[in-house]
């Protein structure tokens, strides 16, 4: 039975089966249908590790991201990277989260058999926190900042407000960031300029180039991960703690905070496949 073909070229719904997604149970119906046998969900599962087939999460492909501005990004980081080894250039990433008050679902340790439940008292959408964040490169260090909504104006208070937290700079400082409105809005490419720091956009839809995404990922991990908070001051409080725990190993950051220098061929054939 070709189930490992089934599954890698074709959906359920060529087979006249709902969704877009094999389970077994489906893939047992289409053996009925196929083949008009019966097999069990173990005879199922067995072929499908025969075929190296697993039960995985899917991962989004953003599929506007332009392959040629996302190579030529990665050229003119590499040739920057060189520069910030040689001191003569500090590296920033920037970017904006939300972070909620309610919690936010990941896994844990639980008893065999019982669900994980963790209470909420259903906070309204409007209760979150809009971090601007920074991540210093060169020196392994965060800082998070919070003035309200993430637009022009408060985009500017923040490279303000940067600038301090950077104190006296001895080379350039380049900033890596998204295409946001309120990273291209005029006045903060103004502002920007007069405080002296290089603005460098990233490729369109390309959170990947952008390690500070992961940031927010260790940041909800450690904070709002299965926990919902009480007040707004004290998720506020729980953020600033993190950063200031994480700030006290720089080593650790920068490791987890590895930017990309090289693309993956096959992930990049799926840009220019679309």
């Amino acid at each position: 039975m070709q189930i490992g073909t089934t599954v890698k070229e074709s959906e359920p719904i060529d087979h006249s089966l709902p969704g877009h997604n094999w389970t077994v149970k489906k893939l047992r119906c289409w053996i009925r249908q196929a083949f008009g046998q019966e097999v069990s969900r173990r005879t199922v599962s067995k072929i499908l590790k025969r075929n190296r087939l697993s039960w995985k999460k899917c991962q989004k492909v953003l599929s506007k991201a332009d392959p040629e501005k996302r190579a030529a990004f990665i050229q003119e980081f590499q040739a920057l990277f060189a520069q910030v080894c040689r001191e003569e250039v500090r590296l920033l990433y920037i970017d904006e989260s939300h972070f909620h008050r309610d919690m936010d679902l990941g896994y844990t340790w639980a008893e065999t058999g019982k669900p994980a439940w963790r209470l909420s008292d259903c906070p309204p959408l409007k209760d979150r926190i809009d971090w601007y964040g920074v991540y210093d490169f060169c020196q392994g260090q965060c800082f998070i900042w919070n003035e309200g909504g993430c637009n022009g104006d408060n985009t500017c208070k923040f490279l303000r407000r940067l600038s301090d937290w950077l104190g006296p700079v001895t080379c350039p400082v380049v900033i890596i960031w998204d295409g946001a409105p309120c990273h291209t809005a005029k006045t903060v490419q103004a502002e920007a300029a007069d405080l002296g720091l290089t603005l460098l956009p990233l490729p369109g839809y390309s959170p990947d180039l952008n390690p500070i995404e992961g940031l927010w990922k260790w940041m909800r991990e450690e904070v709002t991960h299965n926990y919902c908070y009480a007040t707004m001051r004290k998720l506020f409080d729980a953020c600033k703690n993190f950063i200031d725990s994480i700030n006290a190993d720089p080593v650790q950051i920068i490791s987890r905070l590895w930017p990309k220098f090289d693309l993956d061929p096959e992930f990049e054939q799926l840009l220019f496949s679309k």
